[in-house]
């Protein structure tokens, strides 16, 4: 039997943000198809961690391998490669007001590298998998928090990427618009993408199971043991309103 692949493994990882150290002895292993939640306190190091794994943030020291690259070693030249391995579905969307739908999704196409043949297809794929194939001439503007959410997740997808990574993916959403993005999310769990997602929502964990990793004191916890779902409820309650 194959052994599963690797698409992220960090070995005593560090991250530093403004010379402070974020994270530190940060130790996971993230295998092809696995659905992963990264959650903890606001300010506990999730989105640093994130940033790190597609090289916006340096890993300071320690060792680790994203989508078969080595950031330690990653040349800047190198890291447009790793981030087309990546699709990133940020938190604040990130999308360009002044251009439509179709438009913010066909100027990633062109800068990736796509033939000009092969982009207005993709487009119309990767809307269509996440239901907004309506909104293909909308502006950003004309659409809910919502719809905006899944045009951020069908950019994401553009590139076939091995991996996902969101940021806060449900956040200032209605319940029954989450769950939506999840299912969306899950949808794609099912092809082999990897996802990682940052979350502090307790009901999106136990609506769509996943593995939980803990945030918390400068490093990250496996949640398995009775001791860390311990402390993850704990972080919960101790959340602000």
């Amino acid at each position: 039997m194959e052994s599963p692949e690797i698409i992220i493994e960090v070995k005593n990882g560090g991250v530093k943000h403004d010379e402070n150290p974020i994270l530190t002895k940060v130790n996971l292993t993230v295998y092809k198809g696995e659905m992963v939640y990264l959650t903890g306190k606001v300010g506990s190091g999730k989105s640093s961690f994130l940033r790190m794994l597609y090289a916006d943030l340096p890993l300071e020291y320690g060792e680790a391998k994203v989508a078969g690259f080595d950031l330690k070693r990653i040349k800047r030249s190198k890291i447009p490669m790793l981030r087309r391995k990546c699709g990133i579905a940020f938190q604040d969307f990130k999308l360009l007001t002044d251009r439509s739908v179709a438009e913010n999704l066909r100027f990633v196409l062109r800068a990736t590298g796509w033939k000009k043949g092969d982009i207005e297809g993709r487009v119309d794929e990767v809307l269509q998998s996440v239901g907004m194939a309506h909104a293909k001439d909308k502006m950003p503007y004309q659409l809910s928090g919502g719809e905006q959410k899944r045009v951020v997740i069908a950019r994401a997808l553009l590139n076939n990427p091995e991996l996902i990574i969101a940021d806060e993916p449900t956040a200032n959403l209605d319940g029954e618009t989450a769950r939506d993005i999840m299912t969306i999310f899950k949808e794609i769990q099912k092809n082999g993408t990897t996802l990682i997602i940052a979350t502090h929502q307790a009901d999106i964990l136990e609506e769509f199971p996943g593995r939980v990793i803990l945030c918390r004191d400068n490093t990250l916890i496996d949640v398995q043991s009775e001791n860390a779902k311990l402390e993850l409820t704990l972080d919960f309650d101790q959340q602000p309103e």
